[in-house]
């Protein structure tokens, strides 16, 4: 995998090419070059999220730029706290704004919209996982956020984990049938020679969404169940008979998870719920950024 710091400081140049082309013309245009003091300051509660690109956005448009941060990554703010200080020259700080303040934003948001989840269910052992379904090319960017947040990740791509599902086993023909490919699979050299995980801690998750189908899956051995787009009733149920069969194998929730579903969902006593919304979904967090001196 690409190492995170050229990822990310790839999505940042990607990012000010699109906002200055080939120039900041408001900034060439009627600012005299002069030195300048300016801060980010925060707009409404919130955990912060963005920290590495935002400082390379002043970083990449002026080395001279000096930036300094008050919080981390994962601290919670207030209104009105001042998040970052930046020292340099008003053109370049000018041009730096929109793009620091989009990294925060949407990161910020995420990461609070996850604190709140987390929130929601720390009573419980049950943990918050993110989903595949993120901005493309901010992925990694994202699922950072989630973390900021008090999440946990789950797979970063189609290359860490087995996840059958429903497609998955229809194309095959049932559970037992993909799954038996998929070992197959691991132990071949097609496997060994494109994937970096050892075959033997490969996991295998299987979506079911009834109870012939949670049999079918522990007795295939499977690693984690997905229990996709259950009531409450019904995923006790499932829950129950999963934790009967095997007391040891993981088990994930998803679907219809909000924050006013989250915690009954939590205290069914699955191991993980997984919830799109928090990086496709989450309202972004509100900074500015204003000349002090």
């Amino acid at each position: 995998m690409q190492d995170s710091h050229v990822v990310i400081r790839q999505l940042v140049q990607a990012a000010l090419d699109e906002d200055i082309g080939p120039g900041d013309l408001t900034s060439r245009a009627c600012l005299e070059p002069n030195p300048v003091t300016a801060e980010i300051v925060a707009k409404c509660d919130g955990v912060l999220s963005g920290l590495e690109p935002a400082l390379l956005v002043f970083d990449i448009v002026d080395s001279a730029n000096v930036v300094t941060s008050c919080f981390q990554n994962g601290d919670r703010f207030k209104n009105g706290d001042r998040i970052l200080t930046i020292e340099g020259f008003n053109q370049t700080v000018m041009t730096s704004e929109r793009t620091a303040l989009n990294f925060l934003a949407h990161l910020s948001g995420i990461a609070t919209l996850t604190r709140r989840f987390v929130d929601l269910i720390s009573h419980t052992d049950c943990t918050i996982l993110d989903t595949r379904k993120t901005t493309p090319s901010w992925r990694l960017l994202e699922k950072m956020a989630v973390v900021h947040g008090g999440g946990q990740n789950h797979r970063m791509g189609l290359y860490d984990l087995i996840l059958i599902k429903d497609n998955h086993i229809a194309s095959a023909g049932s559970i037992e049938a993909a799954v038996t490919l998929a070992r197959g699979f691991l132990r071949s050299g097609d496997y060994i020679l494109q994937f970096d995980t050892p075959a033997g801690e490969m996991k295998i998750e299987i979506e079911v969404t009834n109870t012939e189908q949670v049999i079918e899956a522990l007795n295939a051995n499977a690693d984690i169940l997905l229990l996709d787009n259950q009531g409450i009733d019904s995923l006790r149920e499932l829950v129950a008979t999963a934790r009967r069969i095997n007391p040891l194998v993981k088990l994930e929730a998803s679907g219809n998870v909000n924050l006013d579903t989250v915690k009954a969902i939590a205290e069914t006593g699955v191991d993980f719920i997984s919830i799109g919304a928090l990086t496709h979904s989450a309202p972004a967090a509100d900074f500015s950024l204003r000349v002090i001196d």
